[in-house]
């Protein structure tokens, strides 16, 4: 067996293929119209690439490869998105958002530097959304607040979804709990961190991880985070227990974006002062760029969790290693 793949003892998915289908577009359509009024959120196109060197993509933890191609019109490169978390920003700017107002879109990358198991794939889709904030908005309670509003867009979602699909047995736990990195490293301090969001998120079911990136008691980091989106001290990931894989899962990153104090300092911190020759961060370090919070959310991650689902490829169709695909089979589980 793969070590990457889980299969859950007896596991046998509740609904058809065909069901899962229909089932799938029932969930987006019903939880990006609830997030849209939650968030105060209008729906925009975004990119699928963009120029290599424009300072605009995902660095994620800084060592993922993206993928890059040229094109017949142009001498430069370009490349696919690993997330929009700069562009949503400058978007913005250029459209004209007023504090409160924000967008979201329908965030399709690649990320090739990604393993493939239950909850993982290449493959990334995602609602990307981002919200013009104020000054007074850059607070622990502004960010805990929009937690709960995602939350309660979930459960709203679910609660529909069994209404259509009277087999599906799990709840959504509307209850966050709330918990620092460090704190979490202090209630656990001989587990590594993924053993540490399971033991937490086993037990509040609803749990969020704050301050995530900066370098931890231990020596470690919780997770990494890149140094030119987040403010370190006013983010988080959003973990919600799965009953069929028995596992916290991840279903948003999210938080306040950094202004340009906390910009410069997480940049020396990085020792990537260089990116400061970049137009968005030269716009955020003079102050043009509004204030904002952000985040992404998992689109196959949020179906194959309110679905009851063992399996991301259940929910989305990617390409996976043939020894896995077997696996799956053997074991009823169909990957798309």
């Amino acid at each position: 067996m793969s070590k990457s793949l889980y299969i859950p003892k007896g596991y046998e998915s509740v609904i058809s293929l065909r069901e899962t289908q229909h089932a799938i577009k029932y969930i987006k359509d019903v939880f990006q119209q609830a997030l849209s009024f939650a968030l105060t959120l209008d729906r925009v196109t975004a990119p699928l690439i963009v120029r290599k060197g424009s300072g605009i993509n995902d660095d994620l933890n800084g060592v993922e490869r993206k993928v890059e191609f040229s094109t017949k019109e142009s001498d430069s490169e370009a490349e696919v998105v690993q997330s929009l978390a700069k562009w949503k920003r400058l978007a913005l700017y250029r459209y004209g958002y007023n504090p409160g107002e924000g967008i979201y879109t329908d965030m399709n990358a690649i990320r090739r530097d990604d393993d493939c198991d239950n909850i993982h794939s290449i493959f990334v889709d995602q609602w990307d959304w981002e919200k013009v904030i104020t000054e007074g908005d850059r607070n622990i309670e502004f960010l805990k607040e929009t937690v709960r509003f995602i939350v309660k867009t979930i459960a709203y979602t679910k609660r529909k979804l069994k209404l259509r699909y009277p087999a599906l047995k799990s709840n959504i736990c509307e209850s966050v709990f709330f918990i620092t990195s460090q704190e979490l490293e202090d209630m656990y301090p001989d587990k590594p961190a993924k053993e540490r969001e399971r033991l937490i998120t086993k037990e509040h079911k609803t749990v969020f991880i704050m301050q995530i990136g900066c370098t931890l008691k231990s020596g470690e980091r919780h997770d990494g985070r890149a140094p030119d989106y987040d403010d370190w001290s006013l983010n988080g990931d959003l973990m919600l227990w799965n009953d069929v894989l028995d596992n916290a899962l991840e279903i948003s990153s999210m938080g306040i974006r950094v202004n340009a104090q906390s910009l410069k300092n997480q940049l020396e911190t990085c020792n990537a002062m260089d990116r400061s020759r970049f137009e968005y961060h030269r716009l955020i370090l003079d102050n043009t760029l509004p204030l904002t919070i952000g985040g992404g959310i998992g689109q196959s991650r949020l179906c194959m969790l309110l679905l009851e689902k063992a399996h991301i490829g259940e929910v989305q169709a990617s390409v996976w290693p043939e020894e896995m695909v077997n696996e799956c089979a053997e074991s009823g589980i169909i990957l798309l």
